[in-house]
Parts: C-alpha cells; structure tokens; sequence
C-alpha cells in the first residue's frame, strides 16, 4: 500500500492545527476563569531565547499553508505576523485551515518530486517534493504546536496529552 502525499500533508495540518486551537481555547478559558490577563499568556515563552506564544502560531501557521501551497505547485499567501490575544490567534488558524482545505488531492499528489526552492534563514532552501513534507513541514509543524502546548501547560494550563493529540489518537478522527 502506498500513502499519498495529500493524506500526509493537508489532513495532518488540519488535525494539528485543530488541536492547537483547542488547547488555546482551554487557555483562554483558564485564564478567564482565574482572572488571569490573557497577555500573560501571550507574552509568555519556555526560555529567553525563544519566541513567545503568537509567534509560535504564526509559524505553525505559516508551515501549514506554506507546505500546502508548495507541494501543489501555487502561490504562498503573505500574512501579517500581529495577532496579540486568544481571539487573533484562533482567527489565524481557522483562517490557514480553511487555505490549507482548499487544497485537493488531485493538486498534492504526485508532488513527490516536485523540485521546492524558498528562501530560509537567509538563503534558498532546496527540496524534492516528499522530503520537503517529511524533513521540513512536518517536524517544523510539530515543532511550533509542541512549544505552543508547552508554553501554556508550563503556565498552569489544565491541558494533556490527549489535548495535544485530539481524537486521532483514539481512532476517532475521520480517516482513522
């Protein structure tokens, strides 16, 4: 049995992004219920040198609807990086969901080859189509909504393991 390069791309985004939204609301739920100010929350980090919480979402974000777009061959949307509360953050991500969800499988599969080049750090990235989703996306993806679980359980948020994972690890996300 093969997998296609679709089934691991965009219904992956769509379930790690789902996820991190949850976990958001719990937080925003958290700090309402304890009267915390959100920008606790939104300006807290694991360490000095790592970026704060929206920064986190941002790339998560970004990763998604820029793997989805690459690996279909089109253009990446340019977002403004300025979200500052819970309600801008949720908005970000229902937004690159339903960008990501406008890809179909005819558009991703078959990427597998397709020659990916974007500037990173400073220089152009190069990448074959299937190790750019699995080398790059998807670690980076996980990467960005781990620290994001991160940052709020270090603060108190009441959120778990299954929080982070959602229904698919119970087999009971569509297509599980």
């Amino acid at each position: 049995m093969t997998i296609s390069m679709y089934e691991t791309s965009v219904p992956v985004f769509v379930r790690v992004l789902q996820n991190m939204s949850a976990v958001l609301d719990k937080a925003a739920a958290h700090a309402a219920a304890r009267k915390i100010d959100e920008s606790v929350f939104i300006h807290a980090r694991l360490s000095p040198d790592m970026f704060a919480l929206p920064r986190q979402v941002q790339i998560a974000t970004d990763i998604a609807k820029g793997g989805a777009a690459r690996l279909a061959g089109a253009e990446v949307p340019r977002w403004e990086d300025n979200e500052a509360t819970f309600a801008e953050l949720q908005a970000r991500i229902a937004k690159a969901i339903e960008f990501v969800q406008g890809f179909g499988a005819a558009q991703i599969d078959g990427s597998e080859e397709r020659d990916i080049t974007f500037r990173l750090a400073g220089r152009d990235a190069h990448f074959k189509g299937l190790r750019y989703l699995l080398d790059f996306v998807l670690p980076n993806l996980y990467f960005h909504a781990t620290t994001t679980y991160a940052i709020l359980r270090h603060n108190g948020v009441e959120v778990g393991k299954m929080d982070f994972l959602g229904a698919a690890a119970l087999g009971d996300a569509p297509g599980a």
